[in-house]
């Protein structure tokens, strides 16, 4: 199963209240690896996810450490149990912090510090209300990246922000430019076009900012050379040497998430099962799409979990 094998890892939007409720019953793991993460950003991480606030979990400050240590507590259940070397892993957005993490490229409390400085340093970067993201689907790039240029009024800023997959692209920037886009893309005959509740605009020009402020944090950061190949999110090849890595993740969050061409280059190089490590399915779902010979598993709940194993 291994010499095939890929894994995924989720990004923004796969959390929710409760998640891995019934999984950390029977498995210890998820409260020893929600434990470590707390000691480090100094208040209660298990606490939140498993009683809310919703909207205190959705804040991008928590939701990042929270995805993270969610996934990794399952990556840390199959390997004490049924321990496998994927050939590939990437992650969408945030979850590459997570691959690398599974990959021994970062240390865990490493991640969690460097996730959460990136969650604030995204809010931080744009005021409230300013910038905003949308899902377009049923239109192919090249209308999409024409309606990001009408758009555009003046100096704002609007691009493809993920290419999720075959159809379905997210767009993000300055929200006057986003809603005329939404406009445009319904006129240009897209299936779906709409706001997506997020409180921060990512992977646009929109999170320089932010990208100057992680670059000095990752700077200081001890990486290692990935012991799994990990796929970077902006170049879609596998990062060989640590500056990469700094690189692409300085780069990914004013970059498209290129999440398309990365399940194409799992599939040319061999990969025929991936497996979505962490909460929800939503992966599971955009890679189905993307190419229907792959054989997909996740890991989404307990009976999922279990069977895998």
């Amino acid at each position: 199963m291994t010499n095939q094998l890929a894994i995924v890892f989720p990004g923004q939007g796969s959390q929710f209240v409760g998640m891995l409720a019934d999984i950390a019953k029977q498995y210890p793991e998820v409260k020893e690896t929600f434990a470590e993460s707390s000691s480090v950003l100094d208040y209660d991480l298990w606490k939140l996810t498993a009683e809310g606030p919703a909207e205190e979990l959705d804040k991008t400050i928590h939701t990042q450490p929270a995805l993270l240590t969610a996934s990794y507590a399952i990556w840390r259940i199959i390997q004490a149990r049924k321990p496998i070397t994927p050939m590939m892993l990437a992650g969408h957005s945030l979850g590459e912090y997570t691959a690398l993490v599974c990959a021994q490229s970062l240390a865990f409390t490493d991640a969690v510090k460097l996730v959460a400085a990136r969650g604030q340093y995204m809010q931080e970067a744009v005021s409230q209300g300013t910038g905003a993201m949308a899902a377009l689907i049923g239109l192919d790039e090249d209308v999409v990246n024409e309606i990001c240029q009408q758009a555009k009024e003046g100096d704002e800023i609007l691009s493809p922000a993920n290419f999720n997959s075959i159809g379905q692209i997210v767009v993000a920037g300055h929200k006057t430019a986003v809603e005329r886009a939404i406009h445009l893309a319904k006129e240009k005959g897209a299936k779906i076009a709409m706001l997506i509740p997020v409180s921060v605009p990512s992977h646009c020009e929109l999170m320089k900012p932010a990208a100057l402020r992680l670059e000095k944090l990752l700077a200081v950061m001890n990486l290692q050379i990935p012991k799994i190949p990990v796929i970077s999110n902006v170049d879609v090849c596998a990062y060989d040497n640590v500056d990469a890595i700094r690189d692409g993740l300085v780069r990914q969050l004013f970059h498209p998430v290129q999440w398309v061409k990365t399940i194409q280059y799992f599939a040319q190089n061999g990969v025929t099962q991936i497996l979505e490590c962490g909460p929800g399915k939503i992966l599971s779902g955009l890679n189905k799409r993307i190419d229907k010979n792959l054989q997909l598993m996740n890991t989404s709940d307990l009976e999922n979990l279990n069977t895998l194993l």
